[in-house]
């Protein structure tokens, strides 16, 4: 009997106007497809408008279609940014507006900025470890300098391949191993 492929999200972590994740997802879902391991799909957080937590009632359209996506996937892919040393505030806000959802799933994370945003990556990892995400240890960097033109058009070196796919076999292979715990 043929086992059902996992689905994964790559979740854009930025909602900000003239914001590159949505380059960087689609670059990442775009290597991912070729693999035919799994079913990928890009989740992007602005299209569901989430309340800050603790405001509002809870009961919000955007929040319950958040939690409904986040429990159709077996794992993710974080396209994550550095903003002051960290991740943004949105993506924060997504990961706190659902709990159990996250619960035994496999991550991993593609991060980019100054320093390839290695400390908003550090943070994430944090994060999930709480949300009870395992998150795997490969971990593309993308550089502002060497990667983006003018630090708006994504043009990622040749050598960034490997490690996504790397990554991607991780996260597929995790993300089969948390489905038997959940």
């Amino acid at each position: 009997m043929a086992q059902e492929k996992l689905n994964i999200g790559i979740i854009l972590g930025s909602t900000r106007q003239g914001r590159v994740s949505p380059q960087v997802g689609e670059w990442v879902k775009g290597i991912a497809d070729k693999r035919e391991d799994a079913n990928y799909e890009i989740v992007d957080i602005a299209e569901y408008k989430l309340p800050f937590l603790g405001e509002g009632t809870g009961t919000e359209p955007g929040l319950q279609a958040w939690n409904e996506k986040l429990a159709s996937l077996d794992g993710f892919v974080f396209i994550v940014q550095e903003y002051n040393h960290s991740i943004t505030g949105a993506l924060k806000n997504a990961l706190d507006s659902a709990r159990d959802v996250w619960y035994n799933k496999a991550a991993g994370i593609v991060s980019y900025g100054s320093t390839g945003g290695a400390r908003a990556a550090e943070h994430l990892r944090g994060i999930c470890g709480e949300l009870k995400i395992a998150d795997v240890r490969t971990h593309p960097t993308l550089s502002l300098f060497t990667d983006f033109e003018n630090f708006s058009e994504f043009k990622p070196a040749e050598l960034h391949l490997q490690n996504v796919n790397t990554m991607l076999e991780e996260v597929v292979s995790w993300s089969g191993a948390l489905k038997t715990v959940r």
